[in-house]
């Protein structure tokens, strides 16, 4: 699958396809451009804000604005098993599509915790992780281990569903 190449040449996206590389779902451990000839493999990637909000916190508007683009994505994703949601904001706003989707959450509401996975009423196995943010990562919040772990959860998830 392809995508629309976000954090595509910055030190996130660095992280990041190193990572998915890592865990077997990108072809390559980098990407510099839309047309590098990466490709993933059992991924997709999204955004629920289409546009970098000051300071990188959307306001509720803005995540209300960009809602029906993620529905609409989710709907096409026919095969979907496991959601990696990277950071609170993501989280949150895919846990927030369910109603419109039809689908209703298990209870209590999942709570994000960095790795945690929470298999959800429709099967969907959801995994939260901090973002591959600069902040996060020259802090030490984030190490490569740490984000490995994720991905190599995901891929056993996705494995084993």
């Amino acid at each position: 699958n392809r995508t629309g190449r976000m954090f595509t040449g910055d030190r996130s996206g660095d992280l990041l396809y190193h990572t998915l590389h890592a865990a077997g779902f990108a072809s390559a451990p980098s990407s510099r451009s839309r047309d590098d000839g990466l490709a993933l493999t059992d991924a997709y990637i999204t955004a629920v804000v289409r546009c970098a909000p000051p300071a990188n916190k959307p306001t509720r508007q803005e995540l209300d604005n960009c809602k029906p683009y993620l529905l609409r994505e989710l709907s096409l994703l026919a095969d979907l098993k496991v959601v990696v949601a990277l950071g609170k904001i993501a989280f949150d706003a895919y846990l927030g599509t369910y109603r419109e989707r039809g689908l209703v959450l298990s209870s209590p509401r999942p709570r994000f915790g960095h790795c945690a996975v929470h298999v959800l009423g429709d099967g969907i196995q959801l995994i939260a992780s901090y973002p591959p943010s600069q902040q996060n990562t020259q802090t030490g919040r984030l190490t490569p281990a740490m984000f490995e772990d994720v991905f190599r959860t995901a891929r056993e998830r996705l494995e084993s569903a």
